[in-house]
């Protein structure tokens, strides 16, 4: 195993040896720590903490507080790892300085090393602002979940000309702009692989095909927690699920049965200790 902790120049360099980046999302302090103790480099904390932990339709509907809660958890568990902290949906969006003073929560209170936000070039002065302030940013171009109701639905981004050349301009945009690493979401892979070519920072996909310089996948989705609807750029490397309804099960059988707990299971006193002692 790699000696820790990840830092951002280990990102960065990443794009000059070609190791894969491998990142994953977690939301609370066991996740984390398990993840901790395998060679993972990046935890996410995502706003799809939303949709996952609290049952949301969407990522819209997460505050920074809880953003700020999650990532402190995560950051209880992760020592080695580079944890970064997600922007929630109306947090950097409505100026400069409201992105600054919120980035800067999700470092100071959070515990973050880095902030992640969606969008291209039209937060490219948002990015700036951020890593001026010493804060190191992540950028996400391509299918941002938080513009979800303007796309009319999770789908495919840059798939004509038109669409492919803003995503273009977006990376450049934001490389320009300070980033250390770039997420590219959705967009056909002969894009992201021409992206990945071009940038001097490294790149990481999520159904971007596996030209990137890194991936990353949401942790429920590659262990086959997820119930719901599975997209296509997911692998499920296990299915959890049915192992946790099985064991579920198989313990509802069992107090019925008062086969648990067994003996091997239960306190005893020392003999005579609890029976009565009278005057």
């Amino acid at each position: 195993m790699d000696v820790g902790p990840v830092t951002v120049p280990d990102i960065l360099e990443r794009k000059i040896s070609g190791k894969k980046i491998t990142a994953l999302t977690a939301y609370d302090y066991s996740f984390a720590k398990l993840l901790d103790a395998t060679e993972i480099d990046i935890i996410l904390v995502g706003d799809s903490l939303g949709m996952v932990s609290l049952g949301h339709e969407n990522t819209l509907a997460v505050t920074l507080e809880k953003m700020i809660d999650h990532t402190q958890a995560v950051k209880r568990g992760a020592i080695r790892a580079l944890v970064v902290g997600d922007m929630p949906f109306m947090s950097y969006q409505v100026s400069v300085e409201q992105a600054v003073t919120n980035a800067g929560r999700l470092i100071q209170e959070g515990g973050a090393s880095a902030i992640k936000l969606e969008g291209g070039t039209f937060m490219a002065d948002r990015v700036q602002a951020i890593v001026h302030a010493g804060i190191p940013v992540i950028g996400h171009i391509g299918l941002t979940p938080q513009s979800v109701n303007q796309f009319g639905g999770y789908k495919v981004q840059g798939k004509n000309y038109f669409d492919s050349q803003k995503i273009r301009q977006d990376a450049n945009d934001l490389q320009n702009a300070g980033i250390f690493a770039l997420v590219m979401e959705g967009i056909p892979g002969e894009l992201a692989e021409e992206i990945t070519a071009k940038l001097k920072v490294p790149t990481i996909g999520i159904g971007a095909g596996n030209k990137c310089d890194g991936q990353i996948l949401v942790l429920h989705d590659l262990l086959g927690l997820n119930q719901n609807f599975v997209p296509k750029f997911v692998k499920q490397y296990a299915q959890l699920a049915d192992n946790l309804k099985n064991a579920v099960s198989e313990y509802i059988l069992e107090v019925r049965a008062e086969s648990f707990p067994g003996q091997e299971h239960t306190y005893r006193s020392k003999k005579g200790q609890l029976k009565q002692v009278n005057d």
